[in-house]
């Protein structure tokens, strides 16, 4: 005899699982569709910055204590003065979004190895330093305690015209996508400039692509 209510069960819990495939797919569809929306919508904001071209216009920077310095396209600017040390590298932001530069580390080395400094030794700026996508500016940095032995250490440094390893963290508008771009300062006696170069960039929010 033909058991009708196991059959209505067993089909019930057949369409049931059906049910449930097609929801997870569903689902898990639209999760995918989410996160490549995601990824396009902050792929379309993130800044990315480098050294400036030397054809690019040369720039001025000003310091909180009224002096200005003026930055050569391609180029970067070192002063050493009894109380103050200012630095600055002309800069292009060659990402998609708006950079958004807060702070900075400055150290008399060369780094062989794939490494940053910790965030709690960076520098906050003074304010605010905004670089738009395809346009150059300036990051600008100033050590200001003569009695500090960084301050000690990075004049000798520059006196013996040694590289220097610039990093800059910046982000992009919403504070999100922060990466570390580490720069070198080389001095050129012929010229008796400073000559910036790009080395390395370190993205904080996501995983490292190397």
């Amino acid at each position: 005899m033909t058991d009708w209510a196991t059959i209505s069960s067993l089909a019930t819990a057949g369409g049931t699982l059906v049910l449930a495939v097609a929801t997870f797919a569903s689902v898990r569809s639209a999760n995918r569709s989410a996160r490549t929306a995601e990824r396009t919508l902050l792929a379309g904001q993130q800044p990315l910055l480098v050294t400036s071209r030397e054809q690019d216009p040369e720039l001025t920077a000003r310091f909180v204590e009224g002096r200005i310095v003026t930055v050569p396209g391609g180029g970067a600017m070192v002063e050493v003065h009894q109380d103050i040390v200012l630095l600055a590298i002309s800069l292009r932001n060659v990402g998609t979004g708006l950079a958004v530069l807060q702070s900075w580390h400055v150290a008399p080395e060369v780094r062989t190895e794939r490494a940053r400094p910790p965030l709690a030794e960076f520098t906050a700026h003074v304010r605010d330093i905004f670089l738009a996508p395809g346009d150059h500016g300036c990051w600008q940095g100033a050590f200001r305690d003569p009695s500090a032995a960084e301050f000690r250490a990075l004049t000798a440094a520059i006196d013996a015209g040694e590289l220097l390893t610039v990093d800059v963290l910046y982000s992009d508008y919403e504070g999100g996508q922060r990466v570390i771009s580490q720069f070198a300062l080389r001095h050129d006696p012929a010229e008796r400039a400073w000559k910036p170069s790009v080395i390395r960039h370190f993205p904080l929010d996501r995983p490292e692509p190397r």
